[in-house]
């Protein structure tokens, strides 16, 4: 076996089917009337998002992400959608789990984030969403966010990196990751896995922790702000000693 035979056994492995994507959607439906008494009369719509949308979701990581659009009329502030929906949560018998954009939760064995936001007005799809670490609001986009990634050419590079974020237990947001790795790749071949393997993990040994990230959707928005220095210098030393590594079975598998 090469070594792109073995990455790509690796990807397929932990890649999510078409079928079990449309069994998690069907689940987490479940939940839309719970949400949707929650959010009345301001709710615009439920859709989901994250990495099922972009086609970049594998085994062992959160399941399924929900984007809760409310209309630009919702009479509260960002931080109080968000706390209100943890509360209306908790208090229906789920135990959350308040992170820095979304909610989590499980329901029946699927894990679920949670992503209220409030539209803004006019024909745009924009939306305003809390970030709870920094206890403020930030514009962003999930539709251009679902069209950049899929557009990217590199589902597979990313579906690598999150393989090899999960199996170190490295803290590394999922959006943030994806940029990284599309940044790290500018002008580089689509169909040069391995050797663009071993460029991103370069990468996030010798220039991410400095390189600024933003939101393709916003500039304002900087996703590399998620994580803090500490963090960002545990994903350089891990990807740094994955460098010094004999073969790549050593690195994912």
């Amino acid at each position: 076996m090469t070594t792109y035979q073995y990455i790509i056994s690796i990807i397929s492995k932990y890649k999510l089917s078409s079928a079990e994507s449309s069994t998690a959607y069907e689940k987490a439906k479940r939940l839309y009337p719970l949400v949707a008494r929650w959010a009345k009369p301001y709710l615009l719509r439920i859709s989901p998002t994250g990495s099922y949308a972009k086609e970049t979701a594998i085994r062992g990581t959160t399941d399924i992400d929900l984007f809760i659009s409310l209309s630009p009329e919702t009479p509260y502030t960002l931080s109080e959608v968000y706390n209100r929906l943890s509360d209306w949560l908790k208090s229906n018998g789920y135990k959350v789990k308040e992170q820095n954009v979304s909610i989590g939760l499980t329901l029946n064995n699927l894990k679920i984030d949670i992503v209220p936001a409030k539209k803004h007005p006019g024909l745009t799809m924009d939306h305003s969403i809390y970030r709870r670490k920094a206890d403020t609001w930030t514009k962003t986009n999930i539709n251009k966010h679902i069209i950049f990634v899929k557009k990217s050419g590199r589902l597979n590079e990313i579906r690598a990196m999150k393989i090899w974020r999960n199996l170190y237990g490295l803290d590394f947001p999922s959006f943030y990751l994806e940029l990284s790795v599309i940044n790290a790749l500018k002008g580089r071949p689509r169909f040069s896995l391995v050797p663009n393997l071993i460029k991103v993990l370069e990468y996030f040994s010798d220039d991410f922790a400095d390189t600024i990230i933003e939101d393709p959707s916003n500039s304002n928005n900087i996703i590399s702000e998620d994580l803090t220095e500490k963090e960002k210098d545990s994903i350089a030393e891990m990807a740094h000693s994955s460098l010094d590594k004999a073969a790549w079975d050593q690195v994912i598998w």
